[in-house]
């Protein structure tokens, strides 16, 4: 016959009894088994006797149970303990069911445990995900570096031909300024040049509005220079090979990485006094 695997529980935990192959003597194993993995009872078993080998869960049909079952998944049905080439078999006992106030009960003592394991471990993957932004930063801002130059050159071309463009207006407007002032007070009289003048402002006024029908925004001097500095800039752009989309693609990655620090990086948001890394800032 096989030999048999004892189960009974003893002030709420079951406590499991078994013969251990190389020892020849029964040994009691507590486990809590709500938080207790199979793995981690084999492993306790190993550790009595140094002689085990081998040790696996089955279920009765013969499937393997894996390591990461909670025992308390495990000890709902019977199951088969295998030591070396020893079969034990396992009949956990029927357990009285349990009232709705006590499945809650439990159900709130399942949550406590929960966020207790979090918190005892949120700290060690918080150093982690730090670490990992860490180093998508470094790397994103190595990426950028290059792009970075190219634009602060690019940046500087295009302000310096919108700011001749500017002044090629201011100069034109002068001009003009003069001219019509020769015309009337030299060349001809003011009742010759007034219909020009008129002409001459009704003509700007289409200008305006024709910016304003191929743009559909007011001609407004800040937002004209802003439009014909982008205008320059992508046209540069595309003559020295700059890619604006991956440019703002890293942008956005780095904006939302170092983003993502600073709310790692908030005790409060966390809930814990968790430590920073200061020494890679």
């Amino acid at each position: 016959p096989h030999p048999e695997v004892t189960i009974n529980y003893r002030h709420g935990l079951p406590v499991i009894t078994l013969m251990l192959p190389t020892r020849s003597e029964r040994c009691r194993f507590t486990v809590k088994p709500m938080v207790t993995t199979v793995g981690a009872f084999l492993q306790d078993v190993q550790r009595e006797d140094k002689g085990i080998e081998r040790a696996e869960v089955f279920s009765t049909d013969g499937s393997k149970v894996s390591n990461a079952t909670l025992m308390e998944v495990l000890l709902m049905n019977d199951f088969k303990l295998v030591i070396n080439n020893t079969e034990y078999r396992a009949s956990p006992p029927v357990k009285d069911k349990p009232s709705s106030e006590h499945a809650t009960e439990m159900e709130d003592v399942k949550s406590l445990v929960h966020r207790l394991f979090v918190a005892l471990h949120l700290e060690d993957h918080q150093i982690r995900k730090e670490r990992e932004l860490l180093q998508k930063l470094d790397r994103l801002k190595e990426e950028l570096l290059p792009l970075e130059q190219m634009k602060a050159r690019l940046m500087d071309s295009a302000d310096a031909k919108t700011s001749r463009l500017l002044w090629v207006g201011l100069a034109l407007m002068s001009t003009q300024g003069g001219a019509l002032a020769w015309l009337t007070w030299w060349v001809y009289s003011w009742d010759i040049m007034e219909p020009v003048t008129y002409f001459i402002t009704y003509g700007s006024a289409m200008a305006f509005y024709a910016y304003f029908v191929l743009t559909k925004q007011d001609y407004i001097y800040p937002d004209a220079k802003d439009r014909q500095f982008l205008h320059y800039f992508y046209r540069k752009s595309k003559t020295q090979y700059f890619n604006v989309e991956r440019y703002n693609k890293l942008k956005e990655d780095l904006a939302e990485a170092e983003e993502s620090l600073r709310r790692l990086r908030q005790p409060l948001h966390l809930r814990l006094p968790i430590q920073e890394i200061n020494d890679k800032d």
